[in-house]
């Protein structure tokens, strides 16, 4: 008599996947203190790490769900996508790369603006899409910025910008460099017209785009433990070959050399947005 019985290899084998991809579903790593966390914790937290209060980053349009009031947000310039100007081709075409990233995240390009109200306060609210080939800034990004503040003005309402970038986008070359310019000037309007404009750095802030709007807002805030800096740090320690001071670059070194004016809490950011708001408009 047997006393075994010698399974199929599908059978073997099948089993150890399911578990591998429940187990891959059930937790995440968090990217600051290294933790692993059960993924539910992190959803009902806001997507904040319970551990170390670390803020994962999230979509343009989940962006938008924390902040503006339910069903008030009412997206402007959307069929505004990206055209291949200089014909760019790297390991892949520039084109390729666009509709490449429109079909992972859902929008047009990588910033989302519209009219929305926060507090019951009406604004004029954009939220970067990181997950769009870095949240770089292009000709569509600038020209998305550029239209929504002049919309505010139009309407005399402020603007809000969260910020999520890796600096301009390289493959427009030049085109994606002047879209620092054109969106710093349309700012100089906004504050001509004497409206307020709220700037909310995320991680990551960087490149050309703290170079321009991000750090201009007649108020900055920031998250916890977002980078915010022109150059990253391991280039900035490998040129000028010396270590750099713990937390460098991160908001709240940022906010202890004066530049950022306050560090927000996930939880308490729209709260924080609205008094600011109402401030403004007293």
């Amino acid at each position: 008599m047997a006393w075994f019985s010698r399974k199929k290899p599908e059978e073997t084998t099948a089993a150890p996947r399911r578990t591998a991809q429940v187990a891959e579903g059930l937790w995440i790593k968090c990217d600051s203190c290294k933790e692993i966390i059960y993924r539910a914790e992190v959803e009902r937290a806001g997507k904040v790490c319970p551990k170390c209060r670390y803020p994962f980053r999230i979509s343009a349009r989940e962006r938008i769900l924390t902040l503006a009031d339910t069903g008030t947000f009412e997206e402007h310039h959307a069929n505004l996508t990206s055209a291949d100007p200089l014909g760019f081709k790297d390991t892949k075409r520039y084109r390729d790369r666009v509709k490449a990233a429109q079909q992972k995240t859902g929008v047009g390009d990588a910033v989302v603006c519209g009219l929305a109200r926060i507090g019951g306060l009406p604004t004029v609210l954009c939220a970067f899409e990181f997950g769009f080939m870095g949240g770089s800034m292009g000709s569509v990004v600038g020209e998305k910025l550029t239209r929504s503040i002049e919309l505010a003005i139009a309407k005399h309402v402020p603007v809000v910008i969260v910020a999520a970038s890796g600096g301009a986008r390289m493959q427009e070359g030049i085109l994606s460099l002047m879209q620092m310019a054109k969106t710093a000037t349309a700012l100089e309007q906004l504050g001509r017209a004497g409206l307020p404009f709220l700037s909310v750095l995320t991680d990551p802030t960087t490149g050309g785009v703290t170079a321009s709007f991000a750090m201009l807002g007649d108020v900055i805030l920031a998250e916890p433990r977002a980078l915010i800096g022109f150059a990253g740090p391991r280039v900035i320690a490998e040129t000028i070959r010396q270590p750099l001071p713990d937390g460098f670059q991160r908001s709240e070194f940022q906010l202890e050399h004066g530049q950022v004016d306050m560090v927000v809490d996930r939880r308490d950011l729209k709260e924080t947005l609205r008094r600011i708001l109402v401030f403004f408009n007293e």
